[in-house]
């Protein structure tokens, strides 16, 4: 038997095939810090049923005619706080942290970064992944604790774009790693050396991991129990027996009920208790943002001088820091295994 090649008709389309992609997704960020762009971003982050978990007929008309007239002019003004020359803290941070990753993993891998809401979004950088070549893909929610409003948002929207390809390529997701060695170590070191590094001695470190309605608790989400284990292995690395260590939630939003303690509350307990030095991290945020840079670090040292308390401290995410990155490598090499 004889067998042709057949060429290619000349009408046929480049394809670019058999790399691999990574793409880091944090939670996301409007394009400025102005009433317009934080409505838009406020009303895709607040239509996602993972986020707002009531019947979309009912939550639509109070998201339309209540929360967007007023929520985005406070949200905008706080934005403007933090605000930096590289635009919103999260977003500049996460492009920080997947350029330092690209040269760390080699040529081999094609490493993006997106926002699961605003810009750039996932679903641009997914096909640009596709359009570069990569026919497998590592999606790296970059959540420690799994939340259905977090990592499985970001799954479902992936799930979105995967549903519209022709061509889907093999993907990947990168597991929660609240109670990894490696992600312990980094949180013990960092905060560690912060600590180090202070003016004064803290009596107290609060741990604030953002709210959760208390609701998703006893519906089965696992984010409560996450964020206590990691706090209770990182106070053991830590291993500072003059430290008090809090662990608390911030962030509340709306009349349910919210996991507790609140971390508002706890800072007014503290300083009421008599606590004069204290000093707050937030181990659930891969990278600090407005909750961590305008909630803790502004409104939390207002709060507690307001209190009685007189020495206060914010530690920093471990964002793109030697530390962080170096975790950030271990884990994406972990997810990659077999591939590169």
């Amino acid at each position: 038997m004889t067998w042709i090649q057949q060429q290619l008709p000349a009408d046929h389309p480049p394809v670019n095939s058999g790399k691999i992609g990574l793409l880091l997704v944090n939670l996301g960020t409007p394009d400025g810090p102005d009433v317009a762009s934080v409505r838009r971003y406020l009303s895709e982050f607040l239509s996602d049923k993972r986020v707002i978990e009531i019947p979309q007929f009912i939550w639509q008309i109070i998201l339309r005619g209540i929360i967007l007239n007023v929520r985005p002019r406070k949200s905008a003004e706080a934005y403007a706080k933090v605000w930096t020359d590289k635009g919103s803290p999260l977003a500049a941070i996460t492009a920080e942290q997947a350029e330092k990753l690209a040269p760390r993993l080699g040529d081999g891998v094609c490493v993006e970064w997106a926002m699961r809401y605003g810009n750039p979004s996932m679903a641009s950088k997914l096909d640009a992944l596709m359009a570069a070549g990569c026919e497998r893909i590592v999606l790296a929610p970059m959540y420690p604790q799994y939340c259905g409003a977090t990592t499985a948002s970001v799954v479902d929207k992936a799930n979105d774009w995967l549903r519209e390809q022709r061509w889907q390529p093999v993907m990947r997701t990168l597991a929660p790693y609240h109670d990894d060695p490696a992600y312990i170590a980094a949180l013990a070191k960092d905060i560690g050396a912060q600590l180090d590094a202070l003016p004064f001695e803290p009596e107290t470190l609060l741990l604030s991991f953002h709210g959760m309605p208390l609701r998703t608790l006893f519906k089965g989400d696992p984010y409560h129990c996450q964020c206590n284990k990691t706090a209770r292995l990182l106070g053991e690395a830590l291993n500072r027996p003059g430290l008090k260590l809090v662990t608390s939630f911030q962030s509340r939003f709306g009349n349910a009920k919210w996991l507790e303690p609140a971390t508002d509350a706890m800072i007014t307990a503290q300083a009421k208790a008599g606590t004069k030095r204290l000093a707050i991290a937030a181990p659930g945020f891969s990278a600090d943002c407005l909750e961590t840079l305008e909630e803790l670090a502004i409104q939390g040292a207002e709060q507690f001088a307001e209190e009685g308390g007189e020495q206060f401290a914010a530690l920093a995410c471990l964002n793109a820091g030697e530390t962080g990155m170096d975790l950030i490598e271990g884990l994406m090499r972990r997810e990659l295994a077999g591939w590169i």
